[in-house]
């Protein structure tokens, strides 16, 4: 075996074997980049948190947004409450949101919120799988607020298209902010701000691509190294000659609000 294989093959152990739970990113310092977003959803939450009373944060992942903007808030809501449907992300959020006070509940991503109607004076969510708006706009009281940042339409697809090929218009325009504008107002919200911006990703080698496509499962669904194997050879060998594989992700800030009844 050369050099060049004991390196890729030593990659791409490395990238299958780093544990996936929750949204903490660090681990790809070094070795991945992606530009942020001009608005600064995190920081903006913090604002947001503090003028509310009960607030919901939808598919919280591993907590660590939503930890962060309550640890930046200059007053905590006298009630928060997380869901998360993966098991894995229930428990680790779970363990960093309870010290403050956050109750995370068990809820499958396609499942009506478990919560009274009118609950909540204000929903948040950071990359949503998909955002239910009739389930949203039930919960959220009159004059509340719908305020996230979502994965806009084909997001990362020069890396999703490298492993799946050409992908149909209605694949590739799945989460055009447009589209979400029109749901969102076909379940009663008035849209109050909605930016969307692209941005520039760097993956410097094919370790970071295999924990990134093992992380974010829904970008090629059922992936594997070994199904993957020869397109992964390939992408290594890619990176080696002409440097990172570029791509580019897509987010749209959301701001929307509950009439007043």
């Amino acid at each position: 075996m050369g050099q060049d294989s004991r390196v890729f093959e030593e990659l791409l152990a490395e990238g299958a074997a780093v544990p996936t739970e929750g949204w903490d990113f660090s681990w790809f310092r070094g070795r991945a980049t992606e530009a942020r977003p001009s608005w600064g959803y995190a920081v903006s939450l913090a604002d947001r948190l503090a003028g509310a009373r009960a607030v919901l944060d939808l598919q919280t992942g591993g907590g660590e947004v939503l930890d962060f903007a309550l640890g930046r808030a200059p007053k905590a809501p006298v009630v928060t409450v997380a869901t998360e449907g993966w098991p894995p992300n229930v428990a680790k959020a779970t363990a960093l949101l309870a010290p403050r006070g956050v109750a995370v509940v068990a809820s499958p991503e396609d499942a009506p919120l478990p919560f009274a109607d009118a609950a909540f004076d204000l929903v948040t969510s950071r990359h949503p799988v998909r955002a239910h708006w009739a389930e949203i706009a039930r919960v959220l009281r009159p004059g509340g607020t719908y305020f996230a940042q979502h994965v806009g339409p084909h997001s990362v697809f020069e890396l999703v298209e490298y492993f799946l090929g050409p992908q149909p218009e209605e694949v590739r325009s799945g989460r055009a902010p447009e589209r979400e504008r029109a749901d969102a107002e076909a379940a009663g919200l008035e849209i109050v701000d909605l930016r969307a911006e692209e941005l520039r990703m760097e993956f410097n080698d094919i370790a970071a691509v295999v924990h990134f496509l093992r992380k974010v499962v829904w970008m090629v669904p059922g992936f594997t190294v070994e199904a993957h194997r020869p397109r992964l050879e390939d992408l290594h060998e890619q990176i080696e000659s002409y440097g990172p594989f570029v791509a580019h992700s897509t987010r749209h800030l959301f701001e929307a609000r509950k009439p007043d009844a």
